[in-house]
């Protein structure tokens, strides 16, 4: 057991993994020695930053718990906060249930962490955090909270409200990582196309954007997890006018069949879906989008599932996930739809679902043989450096495989590189530059 070296434990998602690098950078200039995210864990302090979101996410989140919970009646471990959006919306039966746990602390509350630690918290380095990225890229988190109110999800219940940060502290945080050597900046919310509603009465996205990519230096931005309903359309023109806003989009789309869109309360309708993706792809040539579709919401019929294969099959997304619904405690669904698709049909939709998702993925890739892009490398492998397009995010999308023949290549260095291959997955490249 380490003195004074605090392990930090992140699971669920990047929005969770930014609280996570702020907690770490305090606790640092606190004198601590921070790890995160260790393969073997040797601090006397462990923090676990929990995942609230579905099923699996919190069983993994009370798993992990339980196993450090264990470590400490073993005496490898002195003390076991617990944070993040399991606490947050489970204080009370996690207090109960998991006595072991010296504290828990909410989503928003981690820095009374520091109190009980019996250090201070440093407010000048509230845009600080310490990176567990590969140095070239960051996640940026531009708002909390989400003001949508869709019938299945629980986050409006475990983060509350939409709250957006001001613009120019995001921009003095774009500033600050720039000159601490990141290039790329995977910006994130809950809900993208709200931004600056709360603070300046109108969609402030397009505007967030175009300043950060006149900031010199941000090579990559790119955009995650936006809404389809009142798009803010005027980012069409911000990403087609500055090279450095990345030529993608994700865009949870859900389903597409307008019984299922409105039992989902997602406040659009199919036509208006085809047309924002039409409207896409003529303002913004050559974007790619990504979605997340679900599968066996309450009510779901035959005849909703082949209208949303129809539509995987005309879209033809470059990216796609799908889920099988799973009913969450508190949620709209929960309390007034019946979970009446049976667990074996769900599992089938959504195998089909993605059996088809793969082909057009193997297809789009393929398309990409022989043409050249732009690639970020992230790591060496083996025989291989991995690197990325703009057409790619980090963990969740394809990678581009360039066999190491010799010349060094920097992480965090950008190339051009011609594609000869591919498979499902991953593209194949040769360097160019």
């Amino acid at each position: 057991m380490k003195k004074n070296t605090i392990d930090i434990i992140t699971l669920g998602c990047s929005k969770n993994l930014v609280d996570s690098e702020k907690l770490m950078k305090q606790l640092e200039a606190n004198g601590y020695k921070v790890t995160h995210d260790s393969g073997n864990p040797q601090g006397e302090i462990a923090v676990i930053n929990t995942c609230g979101f579905i099923g699996d996410a919190k069983e993994e989140s009370i798993n992990t718990i339980l196993e450090f919970c264990q470590a400490k009646e073993e005496g490898k471990l002195k003390k076991l906060f617990v944070m993040g959006c399991l606490s947050e919306r489970y204080l009370k039966d996690l207090q109960d249930e998991i006595p072991q746990v010296d504290k828990y602390y909410g989503k928003f509350n981690w820095n009374e962490l520091l109190a009980d630690l019996g250090k201070p918290y440093h407010p000048d380095l509230a845009i600080e955090r310490h990176l567990t990225t590969p140095k070239h890229y960051a996640y940026l988190k531009i708002s909390e909270g989400c003001d949508r109110k869709c019938a299945y999800c629980a986050i409006p219940i475990i983060t509350g409200r939409h709250v957006s940060r001001p613009m120019d502290e995001i921009l003095d945080e774009v500033r600050l990582l720039v000159s601490q050597g990141v290039k790329e900046f995977q910006v994130i919310a809950q809900e993208l196309t709200y931004y600056g509603v709360d603070l300046y009465k109108k969609q402030m996205l397009p505007e967030l954007i175009e300043k950060m990519a006149a900031i010199p230096g941000v090579k990559w931005i790119r955009l995650h997890y936006a809404y389809p309903a009142r798009f803010p359309k005027d980012l069409f023109r911000v990403m087609r006018e500055n090279d450095n806003v990345c030529k993608y989009m994700d865009i949870a789309l859900q389903h597409i069949s307008d019984n299922m869109l409105q039992r989902m309360n997602r406040h659009v309708t199919k036509a208006e879906t085809y047309e924002l993706i039409e409207q896409f792809r003529k303002e913004v040539p050559g974007i790619h989008l990504r979605t997340t579709l679900m599968v066996g919401f309450p009510g779901e019929t035959e005849q909703d599932f082949e209208e949303l294969k129809e539509f995987v099959r005309k879209v033809r997304f470059d990216r796609m996930g799908a889920f099988a619904y799973s009913e969450e405690e508190g949620t709209y669904s929960a309390k007034h739809y019946k979970d009446d698709v049976p667990q074996t049909v769900k599992q089938q939709r959504l195998d089909e679902l993605m059996e088809m998702q793969q082909e057009i993925s193997n297809e789009l890739s393929h398309s990409k043989i022989g043409k050249i892009f732009q690639v970020v490398i992230d790591r060496k492998e083996g025989e291989y450096y991995i690197g990325r397009t703009e057409f790619d995010s980090p963990e969740v999308d394809p990678e581009v495989l360039i066999k190491d023949e010799g010349k060094l290549l920097h992480i965090g260095s950008f190339h051009r590189a011609k594609v000869y291959d591919a498979d499902d997955f991953d593209l194949y490249a040769t360097l160019l530059s």
